[in-house]
């Protein structure tokens, strides 16, 4: 797109596909952290309904399908793209304001 290397907006579309590329393999382990963190036992066995992370991703999978482990990408989504990219953006401008203090 004709982008200048190491501009705010080069910088910006890979900070972007970054946080997408985290979100879409990390979902499925928040979810499940969720999940997990949320449950309650059982009333009449007192049991927790899952035991494990992939023991819950394989019931999860099985009941409702692969994709209820993306319920909610799109903030989840938001939250890591937001941080990706305000951490690159922080991490370039640092860096050029070193290297013009460097070359003085």
């Amino acid at each position: 797109l004709n982008q200048k290397k190491n501009s705010v907006p080069n910088v910006f579309c890979a900070a972007m596909t970054s946080g997408l590329i985290y979100s879409i393999a990390t979902m499925p382990l928040e979810a499940s952290k969720n999940r997990m963190a949320n449950q309650k036992p059982d009333p009449k066995t007192g049991k927790l309904p899952y035991t494990g992370t992939l023991q819950l991703m394989k019931a999860v999978s099985a009941n409702e399908g692969f994709l209820a482990l993306y319920n909610g990408f799109l903030p989840y989504y938001i939250r890591c793209g937001g941080h990706t990219v305000a951490m690159f953006i922080a991490v370039e401008l640092l860096r050029d304001a070193y290297t013009s203090s460097v070359a003085m």
